[in-house]
This record gives structure tokens, C-alpha cells and sequence, in this order.
């Protein structure tokens, strides 16, 4: 089969599209045809060698959907059943989903139902599902007025569909490092553009709920703009730090107010079908921004990484 072999860490010329077996079925894992895959953030980091657990050579990619080619389960992933597969330990700690086909263990492969395009489908599994359980954990109500910080991500973009397809007259503002973006973002359904400056929001304004996707590098600024019982929920980490240094839960937290977040390894099929019968019943847009070709994945990484990356991009391993 064809695949994406990262043989040591380095840029997105590490990406080498070539020839490798196609795995062999072995008890508890099922071989999966992939239709197509998100590209994620995090598979950036482990390209350039980031994530410690992981050894190479290596094929990325931590998401997939399509249909399942050789089981070892036919009760529950029948051959054909439509799958999606995320998170877990595939392209970490055994080969991924950058590939035609990829072995996954059955508990982590996600029987669904669902009618959408394998180039709409492709562009859900890791990214809104995030949006979605962090939308969850918000408590959103049509009349708050909810900040995305890091607007022009995957998943900010997301979890503004999500929102304005159920909330058509609800307020939405998104922060981004490039106000060149504020014409996109403004297309893409936010009503205010906010600039962001070394991890501070420019301006007093202040909301009731806000998605913080640049995670525990802003968090602090975060709740200088938060209403007081407002919410804010820590998904992403966008800024490249992971931990919290210095926190005082009891003066950082200000104006009685709630921190929350949301790991997208908190999944199962009920969920996986929960989101995909919202996205159906509010008729969500989830067109990708790009779509790449398997042997052009190295040129995703590097738009994903370009000052011109906007939304998600997805691979389709047939167009």
C-alpha cells in the first residue's frame, strides 16, 4: 500500500510518500480502508520530534474514517461497516492513519451512521468532535456572548458552526496574531474580530463563555475577560505550553467564576453518532477548508503551519 513514512524527526520534506506491506489482521485489531483523515496540530509537534513517547520510523496520523476491509470483530465492524477512528495510541505508538490502510485496535474503531460525503465526514472526526464536547462542557444559551481564542483554527471554526447553526442571532467574537484574517473569519460567520498581542486580548471587552484553544499560555488573560459565573473552557494548546506555572486557583479564577475543558480521548460510538446526528439535525456546514491528495501530504503540513492556514484540512486518499 502507499503511506507516509516520517523515518526521523525533521520538517515537512520528512513526509516520504512510498511503498510499505499492508498490515495482517491479528487478534482485537481490525484493517481499516481509509477514505480520508484530518490533519492535526499535534501530528505537526510529532513530525518535528516533540512527542518523546514516540519512536521512528514512524506513520503518522492520529484519525481516520472509512470502512472497515478485514475485521475481527463481525458482530459489532462487520466488513464495509463505515468507521471512524480517533486518538488512542494510533500513529504514536504504532503506525497511523497517513496510509491507504491502517490496523487499529477494535475498541478504538467507532462504528457510525451517517450519510455525509467521505470529504465532510473526513473533516469531523478529531475536530468537532472537540469543538463538540467543549461546546457541551460550555452550557451555552442563546443569549451569551462567547469568545473563541484562536479563531482561525479547525476546531475554532468548528465550534462556530456548531453554534450558529443551532444559534443562528448569537454572538460570536474570535481572537487572531493577524488581522488579515479578520475579512475570512468575519466570512466565516464571526461577528467581531479581536486582535491578539503575545498572548493578550487588545481591548476591556469581556463575554460569558469562552473556548480558550490557545490554552494554559493565556489562560490567565482569559478570565481578565470573563463575566462574572462565566465559563471558560481550556481545549487547545495552540501556544505551545502545556502546563498551568504559577496559578492560584483562588485569585486566578476571578468573579465566582468556572474553568473547565475537554480532551477528545473522552470517546465513544454514543458520542461519535450524537455529534453526527446534530451536525444532520442543524444542518452543519463541515466543508473542509483545504483538501490534499495522500502524496501531497507534506505540502498540508506545510499549509497548516503557513501564516496563511485557515480552517481544516483533510486528505482524501480518493478523488
Amino acid at each position: 500500500m502507499k503511506a507516509i513514512v516520517v523515518n526521523q524527526p525533521g520538517g515537512p520534506e520528512n513526509l516520504v510518500y512510498q511503498d510499505v506491506p499492508k498490515p495482517k489482521t491479528v487478534p482485537g485489531w481490525s484493517l481499516i480502508k481509509i477514505k480520508g483523515f484530518g490533519i492535526n496540530h499535534s501530528e505537526i509537534f510529532t513530525r518535528e520530534g516533540k512527542s518523546p513517547s514516540v519512536n521512528f520510523p514512524r506513520i503518522l496520523g492520529i484519525e481516520c474514517v472509512g470502512v472497515i476491509e478485514e475485521t475481527t470483530d463481525p458482530n459489532r465492524l462487520p466488513n464495509q461497516q463505515k468507521v471512524i477512528s480517533i486518538m488512542g495510541e494510533m500513529g504514536r505508538a504504532f503506525d497511523g492513519s497517513y496510509a491507504e490502510y491502517v490496523l487499529v485496535p477494535n475498541e478504538q474503531i467507532y462504528p457510525v451512521n451517517t450519510e455525509l460525503a467521505w470529504g465532510e465526514l473526513a473533516a469531523i472526526p478529531e475536530t468537532y468532535y472537540t469543538a463538540y464536547g467543549s461546546m457541551l462542557n460550555l452550557n451555552i444559551t442563546e443569549s451569551d456572548e462567547l469568545l473563541v481564542r484562536g479563531a482561525t483554527s479547525g476546531v475554532g471554526i468548528a465550534f462556530l458552526n456548531l453554534i450558529k447553526s443551532k444559534y443562528p442571532s448569537i454572538k460570536v467574537t474570535g481572537t487572531t496574531r493577524n488581522l488579515d484574517k479578520s475579512a475570512n473569519l468575519k466570512k466565516v460567520g464571526f461577528d467581531h474580530i479581536i486582535e491578539e498581542k503575545n498572548g493578550v486580548i487588545q481591548g476591556d471587552n469581556s463575554f460569558d463563555k469562552i473556548l480558550e484553544l490557545i490554552g494554559p499560555a493565556t489562560i490567565k488573560d482569559s478570565f481578565n475577560h470573563l463575566n462574572e459565573k462565566g465559563i471558560v473552557c481550556s481545549t487547545g494548546q495552540l501556544g505551545g505550553q502545556w502546563d498551568l506555572n504559577n496559578f492560584d486557583p483562588i485569585m486566578d479564577i476571578h468573579q465566582n467564576s468556572y474553568l473547565t475543558s475537554f480532551y477528545s480521548n473522552n470517546v465513544d460510538e454514543h458520542k461519535l453518532n450524537d455529534l453526527l446526528n446534530y451536525i444532520t439535525r442543524n444542518k452543519v456546514n463541515v466543508k473542509p477548508e483545504k483538501i490534499f491528495n495522500l502524496s501531497d501530504l507534506s505540502k498540508a503540513h506545510s499549509y497548516l503551519q503557513s501564516s496563511q492556514s485557515f480552517g481544516k484540512v483533510i486528505v482524501l486518499t480518493e478523488q
